[in-house]
C-alpha cells in the first residue's frame, strides 16, 4: 500500500496529465483519445511506470532518484513516445548536433537528458563535482567506459557512442565495462562528455538494467604508434621545410673555372685590364698558376697578365687614399658635431647653475626645485662624457701624429743609407778605372737574375717575419691591456673616481686661486698708488713748512703785516688742493677705451634710477641683456677703480647681510 502523504504527493502531478495530454493533440497528424489514460490513483503500478519515465524512483521502491527536476529539460514530457508512438528527439542526433561545445570554465555545465531507442541516459547531480580522468596520452583515439549495465549489449553500446563519431572497434569485457577506439582524436572529447551520466536501459527499474557511466581516456598501442608516425612525418616537413630554406638562403655557388687554353688565356688578359671584371679574373689566373699550367711556351703569356694584374696596385692605393681621406673628413665632421654638442651642452649646464642661484632659486617651488637639480645633474654627467670622448678623440689623434713621425725616420733613413751605398760602389769601380759594360753576357745576367730573385725572396720573407712580429707584440699587449683589465677590482675603480674628483677640485681651487691672485695684484698696485701720493704729498707738505718758516722768519725781521700771512696761508692751502686734484685725475685715468666710458654711464644711469643701491648680480644680470661676453668681475673692478662716483655699502644683518653699490657722484658735487 502507497502512504498518504506520498499520494498527495503525486496528486498534482494526475492535475498535469490532461494539460500535457492537450499539448500531445496539438500535433496534427496525431490523434489521442484521454479515456485511454485514465488511471486508477491507487494503481502503484502505472504510477510507477509513469514516475519512471519522468526519472524518478517510485516510491516505496529501492533505488535513488536519478535525476533532478531542475536538469531536465523544460516542457518535455519523457513518456510523449510512450502514449504517442513518436521517436523521443535525442539530442546527440548529428543532424541537431552531437554535444554541445564543452563552455567555459567560469560557467556551470548544465547536462540535459539524452534518450536512445533501447536505453535513456541521466545526468548527474550538478551539486556534485565533475568525473575526474588521467592525463591524455598523445594521440588518444581510445576511451574506456566503465560503469555498465550487466545486461548491456555491444548492440547498445554502439547505438550509445556512435553518436559522438565513427567507432572501429569495441572491446567488451565480462565485468561491464569496454574500450571503444574511435576514427579520430576530437570524438574522444564527445565520449568523455558522457562520463557521470546514468544509464538505464528501456523502463526497467532492475539493478542489472542500470549503471552509472564512466568514460576515461585509455592508452592504446595502436593509438601511439600513430601519433608517432605523424610526428615522423611532421619532423620530415619540418626538415624538407627547413632545406628548402637555407637553399634558399645559401649564396650561389662561385662559378666554374675554365681551363686553360691560349684563347682563354687572352681572354683573360682583356678581362685583368677592366678594372669592373679585374677580382673574377684574378682569381682564375690563381688558379692556373697553382694548377701549374706555366710552362715555357706559355711564361711570356703568364707574364704579360701578371704585369697587367700588377698596374692595378697604383688604382687600388689610390682609391685607398680616397678612402682614407674620406674617413678623415667624416672624422672631422664628426669631431665638429661633438664640439657644437659640447657647447650646447655647456649653455645648458650654465642655465642650470643661473637657475640655482637665490635669486631665482627661492621663486620656484620644492618639486620644481627637485627637478632642476636632477636635470641638472644629469646634464653634467652627459656634458662630462662628451668631453672625455672629444679628448680621446683628440688624445687618439696626437697618437697618429706620433706614430707617423716614428714611421718616417726608419724609411729616410733607409734611403738615404742605400743612395749613400750606391755612391760608393760608383766611386770605387771608377777609381779601379773599370767600365761598366752595357750589355754583359747570358750567364752573367741568368747569376744576377738569380741573386736578385734570391735577394728579393729573402727581403720578403724578412717583411713577412717582421710584420709578424710586430703582430705578435700587437697582441701581446692586447693580452697585457686585458689581463690588466681583469685584475682591475672594484677597489680601483673607487680609487679612479676619487682621483677624478680630486683634480676637479683641485682645478676648481686653481681657478679660484687665480682670482684670487689677480685681486691681490690689484690690491697691491692700488697699494702702492696710496703710497706714492702719500710720499708726494709728504715732501710736499715739507717743502711748504720750510717755505712758512722762511716767509715767518721773513715777517719777523722784515716786519711785515698780519695780511700777507694770510695770503700766504691761503696760497699754501691753494697748492695742496691742487695737488689733491691732480692726485685724483691721475686715480680717474684709469679708463683705457670707450667702452668703459659707455659701460660707466649705463652703471651710472642704472644706479640713479635705484637710489637705494644694487647687488653685483642684479646690475650683472642686467649688463648681460647689452653685452653677453661681460663678467660680474669686470663691473666689480670698474666700479673700484671710481671710488668718487661709486660707493659700495653694507646692508642687512646676518644671514641677510648683502653688498650694494650706489652713485655718489652727485654728493661728491655737493660736498664741493
Amino acid at each position: 500500500m502507497v502512504d498518504a502523504a506520498v499520494f498527495q504527493s503525486i496528486a498534482p502531478c494526475s492535475q498535469e496529465l490532461p494539460q500535457m495530454m492537450a499539448a500531445a493533440d496539438g500535433l496534427g497528424s496525431i490523434a489521442l483519445d484521454t479515456t485511454q489514460l485514465n488511471m486508477s490513483v491507487t494503481d502503484p503500478t502505472a504510477w510507477a511506470t509513469a514516475m519512471n519515465n519522468l526519472g524518478m524512483v517510485p516510491v516505496g521502491l529501492p533505488g535513488q532518484q536519478l535525476v533532478s527536476d531542475s536538469i531536465c529539460v523544460p516542457g518535455f514530457d519523457p513518456g510523449l513516445n510512450m502514449m504517442t508512438g513518436i521517436t523521443p528527439i535525442n539530442p546527440m542526433i548529428p543532424g541537431l548536433g552531437l554535444v554541445p561545445p564543452p563552455p567555459p570554465t567560469e560557467v556551470a555545465v548544465v547536462k540535459e537528458i539524452i534518450h536512445c531507442k533501447s536505453c535513456t541516459l541521466f545526468p548527474q547531480n550538478p551539486n556534485l563535482p565533475p568525473p575526474s580522468t588521467r592525463e591524455r596520452p598523445p594521440g588518444c583515439k581510445t576511451v574506456f567506459v566503465g560503469g555498465l549495465p550487466e545486461n548491456a549489449t555491444e548492440e547498445i553500446i554502439q547505438e550509445v557512442f556512435e553518436q559522438c563519431g565513427d567507432i572501429t572497434a569495441i572491446r567488451k569485457s565480462k565485468k561491464n565495462f569496454c574500450h571503444i577506439r574511435f576514427a579520430e582524436e576530437f570524438m574522444v572529447d564527445k565520449a568523455i562528455y558522457l562520463s557521470g551520466y546514468r544509464m538505464r536501459l528501456g523502463s526497467s527499474t532492475d539493478k542489472k538494467d542500470s549503471g552509472r557511466l564512466h568514460v576515461d581516456f585509455a592508452q592504446a598501442r595502436d593509438d601511439f604508434y600513430e601519433w608517432e608516425c605523424k610526428q615522423r612525418m611532421r619532423a620530415r616537413e619540418e626538415r624538407h621545410r627547413r632545406k628548402l630554406e637555407e637553399d634558399r638562403l645559401r649564396p650561389p655557388s662561385p662559378p666554374a673555372i675554365m681551363h686553360y687554353s691560349e684563347h682563354e688565356a687572352a681572354l683573360l688578359a682583356e678581362k685583368l685590364k677592366d678594372d669592373s671584371k679585374f677580382s673574377e679574373a684574378i682569381t682564375v689566373l690563381l688558379s692556373w698558376i697553382e694548377r701549374g699550367e706555366v710552362n715555357r711556351r706559355s711564361a711570356n703569356q703568364f707574364y704579360s697578365m701578371v704585369q697587367s694584374a700588377n698596374s692595378h696596385v697604383r688604382r687600388l692605393m689610390n682609391e685607398k687614399a680616397t678612402h682614407e681621406q674620406e674617413m678623415e673628413e667624416a672624422k672631422e665632421n664628426f669631431k665638429n658635431a661633438l664640439t657644437g654638442i659640447l657647447t650646447q651642452f655647456e649653455q645648458i649646464v650654465a642655465v642650470f647653475n643661473a637657475s640655482t642661484r637665490q635669486k631665482a632659486w627661492d621663486h620656484f617651488s620644492k618639486a620644481q626645485r627637485k627637478n632642476i637639480d636632477i636635470w641638472r645633474k644629469h646634464s653634467e654627467e652627459l656634458r662630462n662624457a662628451q668631453s672625455e670622448q672629444l679628448m680621446g678623440i683628440r688624445r687618439e689623434e696626437e697618437m697618429e701624429m706620433s706614430d707617423d713621425e716614428n714611421c718616417d725616420s726608419p724609411t729616410k733613413k733607409m734611403r738615404v743609407d742605400e743612395s749613400v751605398d750606391r755612391g760608393h760602389i760608383l766611386e770605387i769601380r771608377a777609381s779601379e778605372g773599370e767600365s761598366l759594360p752595357p750589355l754583359l753576357s747570358l750567364e752573367a745576367q741568368t747569376k744576377a737574375a738569380a741573386l736578385a730573385a734570391q735577394a728579393y725572396a729573402l727581403k720578403e720573407e724578412n717583411d713577412s717575419l717582421r710584420w709578424q712580429l710586430d703582430a705578435y707584440r700587437n697582441e701581446v699587449e692586447l693580452l697585457k691591456q686585458e689581463k690588466e683589465q681583469l685584475f682591475r677590482t672594484e677597489e680601483n675603480l673607487t680609487k679612479d673616481q676619487q682621483l677624478q674628483f680630486l683634480q676637479q677640485t683641485m682645478q676648481g681651487m686653481q681657478q679660484q686661486l687665480l682670482a684670487i691672485q689677480e685681486e691681490l695684484n690689484n690690491k697691491k698696485s692700488e697699494l702702492e698708488q696710496a703710497k706714492e701720493e702719500q710720499s708726494h704729498t709728504q715732501a710736499l707738505l715739507k717743502v711748504l713748512q720750510e717755505q712758512l718758516k722762511g716767509t715767518k722768519d721773513l715777517v719777523e725781521t722784515n716786519g711785515h703785516s698780519h695780511e700777507d700771512a694770510n695770503e700766504i696761508n691761503v696760497l699754501t692751502v691753494a697748492l695742496v688742493n691742487q695737488d689733491r686734484e691732480n692726485n685724483s685725475e691721475k686715480r680717474i685715468q684709469g679708463l683705457k677705451s670707450e667702452k668703459e666710458a659707455l659701460l660707466i654711464g649705463i652703471i651710472s644711469t642704472f644706479l640713479h634710477v635705484h637710489p637705494f643701491g644694487a647687488n653685483i648680480e642684479y646690475l650683472w644680470s642686467y649688463m648681460q641683456q647689452l653685452d653677453s661676453k661681460i663678467s660680474a668681475n669686470e663691473i666689480e673692478m670698474l666700479l673700484m677703480r671710481l671710488p668718487r662716483m661709486f660707493k659700495q655699502e653694507f646692508t642687512g644683518v646676518g644671514a641677510t647681510l648683502e653688498k650694494r653699490w650706489k652713485l655718489c657722484a652727485f654728493e661728491g658735487i655737493k660736498t664741493t
